[in-house]
């Protein structure tokens, strides 16, 4: 028996459409655009102060073109003023931020686990009363702080005003409640099957949580150890009045002397040091930028 052969004119022979601008901009064109306008919007900040710090002009009108004149002065500067301590300033962050970060993140992951992991009286109430508490920002405590730390002072001077403990002290009490709601959220992710396998081998609470469960969670570890660097290091307020001696100031207290004369307001100066203290945070963010989407996400859906 023969099989007829079919048609040509039965077979699909597909063309390639003509390419249309309208087509492609209501497709996909239109999201490349949005996407430039906001690596505009976002990049020019930086590359104003950028072009600020390398022009020695020392006012923020004779930056208004970028990179017209290019000078490494004002970096040289920032370190010649015996007066300004800006490399104080710089250890003082470094030592200030690192601290408060990880003992947040050690202090927040013990209380998520214990709300996670263990059934006891209050549980439900500490939970919510953590939220509450966020509702009201630590900056309207600032008169109750320094008078609390004032009255310290006069019986423990380590942990009083002028104090960079007692600065690290106030930056964790204000800090471990949202963490630790954040972390809760994630640790309620992992399964509790493998705290009950762990206990069957023997194993204590202790054990579970810095042999695996702290392994499990290192997405939200990064992510709240990042956001309390990077919180400590911009705050202003409570550590301009904490903190009173030029030598234990932070960055943020430090270089607002440069801009707060009326007669001597050097913003170039003042640019070269925000983009020296930028690039801590900056690298602290690439190195832990695989776990900031994770980390962010996965706490919120159980």
């Amino acid at each position: 028996m023969r099989i007829a052969a079919p048609e040509t004119s039965d077979l699909y022979i597909p063309t390639k459409r003509p390419f249309s601008f309208r087509r492609w901009f209501l497709d996909t064109g239109w999201r490349h655009l949005i996407g430039v306008v906001m690596l505009v919007f976002c990049s020019f900040p930086l590359l104003y102060v950028l072009s600020a710090s390398l022009h020695p002009g020392g006012t923020l009108i004779t930056a208004n073109g970028l990179f017209s004149e290019v000078n490494l002065g004002s970096y040289q500067t920032l370190f010649d003023l015996p007066q300004q301590p800006y490399a104080a300033w710089y250890g003082n962050t470094l030592l200030i931020g690192t601290i408060t970060s990880v003992c947040t993140v050690f202090l927040g992951a013990l209380a998520a686990y214990s709300f996670s992991r263990m059934r006891f009286a209050g549980r439900r109430a500490g939970l919510l009363m953590l939220v509450l508490v966020q509702m009201f920002p630590q900056l309207l405590a600032v008169v109750a702080i320094f008078l609390l730390l004032n009255g310290i002072s006069d019986i423990f001077p380590m942990i009083g005003l002028d104090s960079q403990i007692g600065l690290i002290m106030v930056y964790l009490g204000g800090a471990l409640g949202v963490n630790t709601y954040l972390m809760y959220g994630f640790f309620n992710t992992i399964p509790a099957s493998i705290d009950e396998a762990a206990k069957i081998d023997g194993a204590g609470h202790a054990r579970i949580f810095f042999t695996i469960i702290l392994r499990l969670v290192a997405p939200i570890l990064a992510v709240v150890g990042l956001l309390s660097f990077v919180g400590t290091t911009n705050e202003f307020v409570i550590a301009s009045i904490v903190l009173i001696t030029p030598e234990k100031q932070t960055l943020a207290v430090g270089l607002y002397q440069f801009v707060s004369q009326e007669f001597s307001s050097n913003y170039s100066v003042f640019a070269a040091g925000a983009v020296l203290a930028a690039l801590p945070v900056m690298a602290l963010f690439l190195w832990l930028q695989k776990y900031i989407v994770g980390g962010l996400t996965a706490g919120s859906v159980k």
